[in-house]
């Protein structure tokens, strides 16, 4: 290699440890990998669910609808925090899989955020109505396309990380926690053809807080909760039957809660583990009509840190 490129690629090299590196942390509770590279093999699983529930002309009624459950495979690379990752779904290379879903995460030390993006097809479920036998909903009467932001702030980034648990990009030595301020934001479009066509549109905004907890019982070991519950503040929510518009009005409290959790396990350059984000979605009143919208996903992985800085 000439001298020249040889000289920019360790420049390059050095600005990249330097960025790493920087940030005003306690060492005593976390610290960075003393490695370059991290490799990561991940299996991921998926699913939603969405539940009415509610009193039309004195009578009690509740449906459940839930989609197929997706499964990926995908592997990661990471040099100095900058990450390139690519997956693989079986089940719709082989024609088994017809939704589509994206999910977008980044935990940094003062701030993180999730995007979730599904647009899903083959729901299927039930529908309870007092003095009626159950009817069954097969798959194909309902179609949504569902989109989930959740973002939050880190008061004690010093000594808490987030990433430790889930990007594994910091390692948590000490047992710390952290208050977290969130926003969270939903948005849905649901088509239902049943008898007649019904559309569902939801836009909710939320702001609050919550806490986290990363737990170090021993050494190599680290164990995660966090909740983020957020009132919704703003909320604009219709229902549609052929041409006809019926607005959903607000009942307080109407509420959108994150959860996350995690268990992280690793010895030399070596980790492994689990973890898991939860999305709850609550709006109205089950005198009336309450609609919970439930999004979640499983993760579990191994790594290799490579590369001594």
């Amino acid at each position: 290699m000439p001298a020249e490129a040889q000289s920019n690629l360790h420049r390059i090299d050095s600005i990249l440890t330097q960025n790493y590196l920087k940030g005003d942390i306690d060492t005593t509770y976390i610290v960075r990998p003393t490695t370059k590279w991290t490799v990561t093999a991940r299996v991921n699983v998926s699913g939603a669910k969405i539940e009415a529930e509610g009193i039309e002309k004195g009578q009690h009624f509740k449906s459940e609808m839930e989609a197929n459950r997706k499964a990926t495979l995908s592997v990661g690379v990471s040099y100095l925090g900058l990450s390139l990752s690519a997956a693989l779904n079986p089940a719709k290379l082989m024609g088994k899989y017809r939704d589509f879903e994206l999910n977008f995460n980044s935990y940094g030390r003062c701030f993180g955020f999730d995007v979730i993006y599904q647009d899903a097809k083959n729901f299927t479920g039930w529908h309870d109505h007092d003095g009626m036998e159950r009817i069954e909903l097969p798959d194909g009467m309902l179609s949504v396309k569902t989109l989930n932001l959740n973002a939050f702030y880190v008061f004690n980034s010093r000594c808490f990380s987030y990433p430790a648990a889930f990007s594994q990009s910091y390692i948590q030595r000490r047992s710390a926690g952290s208050f977290l301020l969130a926003a969270s934001g939903m948005g849905q479009h649901a088509t239902l053809d049943w008898d007649q066509e019904m559309q569902l549109k939801i836009t909710n905004i939320g702001l609050g807080a919550g806490y986290g907890y990363n737990y170090v019982p021993g050494q190599g070991w680290l164990l995660h909760i966090s909740a983020l519950p957020t009132f919704i503040v703003y909320s604009n929510t219709s229902m549609t039957f052929d041409d006809t518009r019926v607005p959903l009005h607000y009942h307080f409290p109407e509420v959108i809660i994150t959860g996350r959790g995690a268990v992280v396990r690793q010895w030399g350059n070596k980790f492994l583990g689990m973890s898991m984000v939860f999305n709850f979605t609550n709006n109205g009143n089950e005198e009336s009509l309450a609609l919970h919208n439930i999004k979640w996903r499983i993760r579990t992985f191994f790594g290799l840190r490579l590369g001594k800085r």
